[in-house]
């Protein structure tokens, strides 16, 4: 097996810790962590870090979609170590910047005959702005849009699945956000985005794909992303509830062929549910908490994941 380099030293993993520490020790103010995905902003001059830890695992996969089992990977593991940071350009313009380093394995000794991967995978850029926000009664009603970037930090493979890290290849997203908040805390929120996806490198100079190909650029198929939530704040916004629906659907692509690994040029897609909860000390201005959990629960060609995930936010600001 090819041993996978990531092009990163130590001196430079250094750097990177030092620039977290000292955001860390700026002056904060208590405001909410966000994703490009929430309707959550930073107002200007503000800004938002964030470490965040995520755990998947899965025994069965979708092969098409047939639910199967396969000795030869067992249980499969996913770890995500994910720095990122929300800076207020502007209190209706917010950059957001995500680093996952990931590393993927099986159990042992029992299964997983293959080694698995680690390293960066994508940087990803992504500016949200906030075009409406208008009372409804005593209510009030928001719409976001998103414009992000991704591409690869490493040169990983990734046509090494399960095991790869990510996709390897340039992405484009474009999503909207709409939000309905009810004065008693409740809130209702909804996403669509739009995945635009280039292709990648294969180490091979054949695959199949519903017919031949004598080459090793792969299409990466491009889809549709979804999310509905429905949360509550409470004890003056210190606690954030969700429960959280999220589905993703490839506008093309092939299904994993029997017996065979998957390939990038798969058609992803699936449905999950989970729930989250954040909650900001109100004696450490700042200072938030976050755990995650989600189940897949459909799918086509993806393992039948379970994830944990937790982490810490903290504010500050210039």
């Amino acid at each position: 097996m090819k041993k996978i380099y990531t092009g990163y030293t130590y001196s430079s993993l250094l750097k990177f810790a030092g620039w977290v520490l000292f955001i860390l020790l700026l002056n904060l103010n208590k405001a909410n962590a966000q994703t490009p995905s929430d309707a959550i902003m930073m107002k200007q001059k503000q800004s938002c870090v964030a470490l965040i830890f995520d755990y998947g695992t899965w025994d069965q996969y979708w092969e098409g979609t047939e639910l199967r089992s396969n000795a030869t990977i067992a249980t499969f593991k996913r770890y995500t170590y994910m720095p990122m940071i929300a800076i207020g350009l502007h209190d209706r313009l917010n950059l957001i910047v995500m680093t996952p380093y990931v590393e993927t394995k099986s159990t042992q000794p029992n299964g997983g005959k293959f080694e698995g991967a680690k390293g960066f995978q994508d940087l990803s850029l992504s500016l949200k702005g906030e075009f409406l926000k208008k009372k409804v009664g005593e209510d009030l009603l928001e719409l976001f849009t998103t414009i992000g970037f991704s591409t690869p930090m490493s040169n990983y493979l990734s046509d090494y699945r399960p095991y790869s890290i990510g996709s390897g290849t340039n992405e484009w997203s474009f999503r909207g956000i709409g939000q309905y908040k009810m004065q008693n805390g409740l809130y209702f929120r909804g996403t669509v985005s739009y995945l635009l996806r280039g292709t990648t490198e294969a180490e091979r100079d054949y695959y199949y794909n519903n017919g031949s190909y004598y080459t090793s650029t792969m299409d990466v198929p491009s889809a549709w992303n979804y999310h509905a939530g429905i949360g509550i704040r409470l004890f003056d916004n210190s606690l954030r509830m969700e429960v959280l629906y999220e589905g993703l659907r490839s506008t093309s692509g092939d299904d994993i062929r029997a017996y065979n690994a998957p390939q990038p040029t798969n058609k992803v897609n699936f449905d999950q549910i989970g729930a989250n909860a954040q909650y900001y000390f109100k004696n450490i201005k700042g200072l938030g908490l976050l755990v995650n959990y989600g189940q897949i629960f459909n799918g086509r060609n993806i393992g039948k994941t379970t994830s944990f995930s937790g982490g810490v936010t903290y504010i500050f600001s210039i």
